[in-house]
């Protein structure tokens, strides 16, 4: 993977490099995100919910599901093509003018938005990009640089309000940072046409190989790390749910994985703990609708990680589970066990 390391003006000419920033560069940026943000904020769309204050993924998960149990389960699965950097300038700019006057805020944020990258390769080779002349994108890793994304995108959303795109397509948007879904009935397919002539006027791309038109009633389509779509209720009826997606566990586990790996030297309480941080901090997000065969996945992940760790440390044979039960290693051994009897999301029948 390619280490991204953003040089950040700094007062009086210069750069310093955001890869290693010192306490100056990572205030300026805080302080003027502290300013701007409650400018904007009045200004963002109520279907928009990333990096805004007292809102989540959590809540664009919730409101997702609810409005696929409401009927608006024509889907339009859609994703732009490198967001971050192609949002071209001179239009952010217009942007953020239409708020801030000040011209020596303005500049800054100019500045900000020109900032050389570094970037090295996996043998370590050195290139650079950005600068003076770059037009498109903001440096991922800035402070501010979610909320430059965030404005450029309620473009498009406002767009979609003033145009009552939701009364002609039947259909409502959940949007969280660049990455958004439309919930429609019976009106996808117009909804995505419309929108990729939108995009290209925002100078954006729509990526056609990852976008996609799904009928949430008979098939499932993943948003945030959650699978939404039809799902069988112990009673045998079909509803629509939402539970971690494939992707999700898959990330969790190779996590768990290399937390837990030979090479690891630290003793048994500290490599607990932050398996148990770990285990928390992703059952906090994935807290939400139906969990417990995600979490009986993860237990019986994490009892088989910790037998085989703790059994090569006591240098046994074997994998461990005779030596180091369930019920030790959730138990005696401390580690946290994510089951646990909580109720599903309210289930819709489809029948």
């Amino acid at each position: 993977m390619p280490v991204r390391r953003v040089m950040i003006p700094k007062p009086g000419g210069g750069e310093r490099p955001l890869g290693i920033p010192t306490i100056r560069d990572r205030v300026a940026q805080t302080a003027a995100k502290l300013v701007l943000e409650p400018i904007f904020e009045a200004d963002f769309e109520d279907c928009a919910y990333g990096y805004r204050p007292k809102r989540s993924a959590g809540d664009a998960i919730k409101a997702t599901h609810r409005l696929i149990r409401r009927g608006y389960a024509d889907v339009v699965d859609a994703d732009l093509s490198k967001y971050f950097d192609t949002i071209p300038h001179a239009e952010l700019m217009s942007c953020v003018a239409r708020r801030i006057v000040d011209a020596k805020a303005l500049r800054l944020i100019k500045l900000w938005l020109t900032s050389p990258v570094e970037e090295r390769d996996g043998a370590g080779k050195r290139r650079m990009s950005g600068g003076k002349s770059n037009r498109k994108g903001t440096p991922q890793g800035g402070v501010i640089s979610p909320l430059l994304a965030n404005l450029y995108m309620n473009r498009f959303l406002k767009f979609w309000r003033l145009k009552e795109c939701g009364k002609t397509f039947r259909a409502h948007v959940v949007n969280y940072a660049d990455d958004f879904v439309i919930l429609s009935c019976g009106h996808a397919a117009e909804a995505l046409a419309w929108i990729r002539g939108v995009m290209a006027r925002l100078g954006l791309t729509i990526n056609e190989a990852k976008t996609s038109l799904k009928n949430a009633r008979v098939e499932d389509f993943d948003f945030l790390g959650y699978t939404f779509g039809p799902r069988y209720a112990l009673n045998g009826k079909l509803y629509l749910g939402a539970r971690p997606s494939k992707k999700s566990l898959k990330r969790i586990k190779g996590k768990i994985g290399e937390l837990l790996k030979p090479c690891e030297m630290g003793v048994w309480p500290q490599v607990r703990k932050k398996l148990n941080r770990l285990l928390g901090g992703w059952s906090a997000y994935f807290g939400y609708g139906t969990l417990n065969a995600a979490y009986r996945a993860v237990d019986h992940h994490v009892c088989d990680r910790v037998r085989r760790f703790l059994n090569r440390r006591a240098q046994r044979g074997g994998r461990g589970a005779r030596v180091f039960s369930g019920g030790e290693i959730f138990g005696k051994l401390g580690v946290q066990r994510l089951t646990r009897d909580k109720p599903a999301a309210p289930a819709v029948s489809l029948t």
